[in-house]
């Protein structure tokens, strides 16, 4: 038999739990991102009737579509971007998200800035670093960190930290650490990284938010 979504909840929630502990940390200090793209919201709502409040979607599209309705019966939900976002679709991000983990450009800087000021609202924002040199995942490449750093903070972006997507099928733990020293070298908190197969990893190495969504949902849905 399958387990339930609360069943799934409470052990991913006891890893961190654990992993806190060995790492000696507060399991507040690590927030869970219950990432819930290509998933109905049917699929969704067991997992807000056992309590988890913030979740990661990967397209505005597809958050616009479903999260309205769920966001009535449940209005104290946080909802984070975590996929690439396009710069003329940062109005309906800024509108609709709670926090963006996806700056990685001058020109998204630029279109987020003007949102802000249309919409009235400030929404923190992660920066992607390219941890492992990979153009085809996006993210701003380690030596263009700190001018993109800078042209956020001049245009009164609040920076959150830092995300990072390490390479797939090879070891975590070196890009979660080299993401940690330069979010420490740059004086952020923030560290989005750790993901369902890999979030105990970087939570011992300090990732404050981890995205997890096969280890809650199952396989994704089409």
């Amino acid at each position: 038999m399958s387990k339930s979504a609360t069943e799934r909840l409470a052990e991913v929630q006891a890893k961190i739990d654990k992993t806190c502990a060995i790492a000696r940390r507060k399991p507040e200090e690590v927030t869970l991102v219950a990432v819930s793209k290509t998933h109905v919201a049917e699929a969704i709502r067991p997992l807000l009737e056992a309590g988890q409040r913030v979740f990661g979607e990967n397209r505005v599209q597809e958050a616009q579509e479903k999260w309205p309705a769920l966001r009535e019966q449940y209005p104290d939900v946080q909802l984070h971007l975590v996929g690439q976002l396009q710069s003329n679709k940062a109005e309906d991000a800024v509108a609709l998200f709670d926090c963006i983990h996806s700056l990685d450009r001058p020109s998204l800087v630029k279109a987020l800035a003007k949102a802000f000021e249309k919409t009235g609202r400030r929404v923190p924002c992660f920066v992607q670093v390219d941890i492992g040199e990979e153009e085809q995942k996006g993210g701003c490449a380690i030596a263009d960190l700190p001018g993109l750093l800078e042209q956020a903070r001049e245009a009164d972006i609040p920076v959150a930290g830092l995300m990072c997507v390490p390479p797939l099928g090879i070891e975590p733990a070196p890009y979660f650490a080299l993401m940690a020293k330069i979010a420490d070298d740059h004086g952020l908190e923030g560290r989005s990284m750790g993901m369902s197969g890999d979030f105990p990893t970087a939570i011992m190495l300090g990732a404050t938010h981890v995205r997890v969504g096969t280890a809650l949902f199952g396989e994704r849905g089409i």
